[in-house]
């Protein structure tokens, strides 16, 4: 939808600098932009792109305002004001309630009527589904369930009975929340199987990607709290706790009855151990394992850089060996402070 500048800058926030009558319809980089378009500039390294722009409009930054003689919106955090602008421009269309003919819908489900139920999906009792909530195509949502306002849940999602989305959310296709945990109790060679019956209640403005699965709990709730942002492909195990603002990238794996405090960053493909905690304001890199509680903010990495493959297994042998290396500086250190002054103390074999 076409929309001026000077709109923009209010909606956004930003500061208008120039011809506000200017409208945009649309977002690009600065590479690609073509008329009505509005790019964006937020690295200095990119900052001779914006000479060449064919772009309408820009988003910058204080100090790159002067760098271009373009409309622009001037911001502090010029990809927030993107976002915006984006959303405004690309966001969703209005929902259009109505349930599909060949949707399931239990009678004793509570749907408002501005919810669009799309086909094949399936609502089962006594479940509530809000105001402008979208269901898509081949959606299952359980017994007793619970979706908040204005929340999308894409097409095949599964939500099992009890579990709870809050308001706003967005759950992309192939996520599976609430199915049990991997609780087993051994007993003389075999699995038995522990019930799983507490639920997974998931906050508000909380985005899921694709294929990411969140286990119920055993016995209290799998918790995912309010504006987390989980990337596709992330496993989150039972009794898990996940603080608000929380921001997890691809093929994240936690196990079961981890709590990850607030603000956190956590890097694709870290493994993180069951039963422990992190606390607020943490940065796990990619790829790292984490297996014990971290309780001071940082950022941890974990992760071993890639090296050419005959100096990665001199390394690791290395690396093997740091337990003997260890044990045997432990007793240089004590024949030293048994040394009498003044008496050297004896070599050891590999010294020079």
């Amino acid at each position: 939808m076409p929309i001026s500048l000077s709109e923009l800058a209010h909606r956004t926030g930003a500061t208008l600098a120039g011809d506000g009558t200017v409208v945009v319809s649309r977002v690009s980089t600065l590479e690609s932009a073509g008329a009505g378009a509005i790019a964006f500039l937020t690295s200095p390294r990119y900052r001779s792109l914006l000479a060449g722009t064919r772009a309408t409009a820009v988003i910058v930054a204080p100090e790159m305002a002067g760098q271009t003689t373009l409309p622009k919106l001037v911001s502090r955090n010029p990809y927030a004001t993107y976002a915006k602008v984006a959303m405004i421009l690309h966001g969703p269309e209005r929902v259009v309630g109505g349930v599909h003919p060949s949707a399931v819908i239990d009678p004793t489900a509570r749907v408002a009527p501005t919810a669009a139920i799309g086909p094949n999906a399936v609502v089962g009792p006594r479940t509530v589904i809000g105001e402008r909530v979208r269901i898509g195509a081949g959606t299952v949502v359980g017994a007793d369930a619970a979706i908040g306002d204005d929340t999308l849940l894409d097409a095949n999602v599964t939500v099992y009975d009890r579990c709870q989305v809050g308001a706003r959310g967005i759950v992309h296709s192939g996520v599976v929340i609430g199915a049990d945990g991997f609780g087993m109790a051994e007993e003389e060679g075999r699995w038995l199987k522990i019930p799983q019956f507490g639920r997974v209640v998931v906050g508000a403005d909380v985005e899921i990607g694709a294929n990411t699965t969140i286990d119920r709990g055993a016995i209290d709730d799998t918790v995912i709290e309010d504006d987390v942002k989980l990337d596709n492909q992330i496993q989150v195990g039972h009794n898990c706790r996940i603080g608000a603002h929380t921001a997890i990238a691809g093929c994240v794996g936690i196990a079961g009855s981890t709590h990850i405090g607030r603000n956190c960053r956590i890097g694709g493909a870290a493994m993180i151990g069951g039963h422990l905690e992190i606390c607020d304001n943490v940065v796990v890199s990619g790829a790292s394992q984490v297996f014990g509680t971290i309780s001071v903010p940082g950022e941890y990495t974990g992760a071993f850089p890639a090296l050419p493959r005959a100096q990665w297994r001199q390394v690791a042998s290395a690396v093997r060996r740091l337990p003997e290396i260890a044990a045997r500086l432990r007793g240089l250190e004590k024949d030293a402070g048994d040394a009498p002054a003044g008496v050297p103390r004896e070599r050891d074999e590999g010294e020079r």
